[in-house]
C-alpha cells in the first residue's frame, strides 16, 4: 500500500518548511591577513566626526606637523587595538538582536496507516515563558552593549593618555638630547685641551684621565637616551598605526593645568558620573539585575501551547485541537539559576566599590605627587638663573684667562646637568598631570 499525507497536511507542512529555510544564512570563508597594515603617513583613516573621547573636537591637522591633539586624535582613530575592539559592538548588537528574537515554533509529524485507511498527526507549538522574560533578555543585552561601548571609550581614552604622555616624552627627549651633546663637547673640549697640555708638560696625567673619564660618562649617558629615543618614537608611531621608519614632527605642548585642591575634591566626588570605566561597570550591574529579573521570572510554570492536526488511520476522520503543555515547578523552579545570578550581582557591585575605591585612592597619590614636583620644580627654576649667570661670568673670565678650565668647565657642567633635571622633571610632571587628568576622567582640553 502506498503512504501518502493528506492534502491539507502536505500543504501546510510545505509552507512551514519554505518559511524556515527562507530564513537561512549563507557561510563565506574569509582568509586572514598575510602582511601588516600599517600606513606610511600620519592621515585620518576613520572620520573625526566620529570620535566620542570627552574633549577631543575634529579639527585640521598642520600641515607644519603634529600638535598633541593631533597626536591623540590619530592614536583613537588610527590605532590597530582599537580597531579590533570597536567591532566588539557587532558583537554586543548581535547578542542584542538574539534577544529580541522570539523562539521558533517546534513542528511535529507522525504518520500511521491501518487496512482500511492512512492518517498521521501534524503538531505546531510555540515556547510562551520565552515570550515573558523576553523584555528582560532584551533589557539586559541592551545594558550589556551600553557596558561594551563604554569599555571601548575607556579603551579610547587610555590609547590617547598613552599617546600625549609620549608625545611629551618625545619632545622632553628631544630637548634632553641637544643639552646632553653640549655637555658631551664640553667634555671632550677639556680633555683634548688637558691632553694638549699634558704633551706640553703643564698637566698630569692624572687630570687628562679623570677628564677622559667624564667624556665616557657622558658618551653613555649619550648612548642610553638616544636608545630610549628610538623606543619612544617606535612606540608612538605603533599607537598611530605608522610604519616603524615613519618621522614625526611634534609641534606646540601639551599645556596642562594643574589643578586646585577645590578642583581635585569636585572631581572626586564626580567620578561615578564621569569616569567612562565605571559607567561600564554600572551598565554591566543593571545587565546583572536584568539577568536576575530574567531568572526569577523564570520559576514560573514552564508553558508551551500549539495546535494539533490529526487523521484516523483507521476511521479516516480529520481532528483538529489544541494543545497545552505545562511544566510543574516541584523540584527546579530554577533555584540553581536564581542563586547564580544573585552571586553574580553581588560580585559585581563589590568590583565596581573596588574599582571606585582603587580610582579615587590613584588619583589622590597622582595629584600629590605632582604637587610635590611642582614645589621642586619652582624652586629648580629659581636655581638656574644663578648657574646661568655664574657659567657667563666663567666664559668671560676664561676669555681673559682669569680662570682655570677646569672651573669654566665645572661651572658650565653644573649649568647643563640642573638644565637636562629640569627637562626630566617638568617631562614628570606633565606627565603626572596628564595621568590625573584621566584618572579624575576629564576631558583632554581641560584640567
Amino acid at each position: 500500500m502506498k503512504l501518502q499525507l493528506p492534502t491539507r497536511l502536505k500543504s501546510s507542512a510545505a509552507i512551514l518548511i519554505s518559511l524556515a529555510l527562507s530564513g537561512c544564512a549563507t557561510y563565506k570563508p574569509r582568509s586572514l591577513p598575510l602582511a601588516p597594515d600599517l600606513t606610511s603617513e600620519a592621515q585620518l583613516t576613520v572620520p573625526a566626526t566620529q570620535l566620542e573621547v570627552p574633549g577631543l573636537a575634529p579639527h585640521l591637522i598642520s600641515p607644519q606637523g603634529l600638535d598633541v591633539t593631533d597626536v591623540m586624535t590619530l592614536a583613537v582613530l588610527n590605532n590597530p587595538d582599537l580597531k579590533a575592539a570597536r567591532l566588539q559592538e557587532n558583537v554586543a548588537g548581535a547578542q542584542l538582536l538574539e534577544a529580541g528574537l522570539l523562539p521558533d515554533p517546534q513542528i511535529g509529524a507522525s504518520f500511521a496507516t491501518s487496512a482500511l485507511n492512512y492518517g498521521g498527526l501534524l503538531s505546531l507549538n510555540q515556547d510562551i515563558q520565552a515570550i515573558l522574560t523576553r523584555g528582560a533578555a532584551k533589557a539586559a543585552a541592551r545594558a550589556s552593549g551600553a557596558q561594551v561601548h563604554l569599555n571601548i571609550l575607556w579603551q579610547e581614552t587610555q590609547v590617547a593618555e598613552k599617546a600625549r604622555e609620549l608625545f611629551i616624552q618625545a619632545q622632553s627627549d628631544d630637548r634632553l638630547l641637544e643639552v646632553l651633546q653640549t655637555n658631551r663637547t664640553l667634555f671632550d673640549e677639556n680633555f683634548h685641551r688637558a691632553q694638549s697640555a699634558m704633551e706640553r708638560g703643564d698637566e698630569t696625567s692624572t687630570t687628562v684621565a679623570s677628564d677622559l673619564t667624564l667624556v665616557s660618562d657622558a658618551d653613555a649617558t649619550l648612548r642610553q637616551l638616544q636608545i630610549d629615543i628610538n623606543v619612544t618614537r617606535h612606540e608612538l608611531n605603533a599607537l598611530l598605526g605608522l610604519e616603524p621608519n615613519v618621522k614625526l614632527h611634534l609641534i606646540g605642548q601639551s599645556q596642562l593645568q594643574p589643578l586646585s585642591q577645590s578642583m581635585f575634591e569636585n572631581a572626586i566626588s564626580a567620578l561615578p558620573r564621569r569616569r567612562v570605566d565605571l559607567l561600564a561597570l554600572q551598565a554591566g550591574y543593571q545587565s546583572q539585575e536584568e539577568n536576575l529579573r530574567r531568572a526569577v521570572l523564570a520559576q514560573f510554570p514552564s508553558l508551551s501551547a500549539g495546535v494539533d492536526l490529526e487523521r484516523d488511520p483507521v476511521e479516516g476522520v480529520n481532528a483538529v485541537g489544541p494543545e497545552v503543555a505545562l511544566t510543574l515547578p516541584l523540584f527546579n523552579s530554577n533555584r540553581g539559576q536564581i542563586a547564580i545570578q544573585q552571586a553574580t550581582r553581588d560580585l559585581l557591585r563589590q568590583q565596581y566599590q573596588a574599582q571606585l575605591d582603587a580610582a579615587a585612592s590613584q588619583a589622590n597619590q597622582i595629584w600629590k605627587t605632582a604637587e610635590i614636583m611642582t614645589a621642586q620644580l619652582k624652586d629648580l627654576d629659581a636655581q638656574l638663573p644663578l648657574l646661568m649667570s655664574a657659567a657667563i661670568s666663567a666664559e668671560q673670565n676664561l676669555r681673559q684667562n682669569n680662570l682655570d678650565a677646569g672651573l669654566y668647565v665645572t661651572a658650565q657642567s653644573n649649568l647643563l646637568a640642573k638644565q637636562a633635571e629640569e627637562i626630566r622633571l617638568r617631562a614628570s610632571l606633565e606627565n603626572a598631570r596628564s595621568a590625573l587628568s584621566t584618572v579624575l576622567g576629564l576631558p583632554f582640553d581641560a584640567p
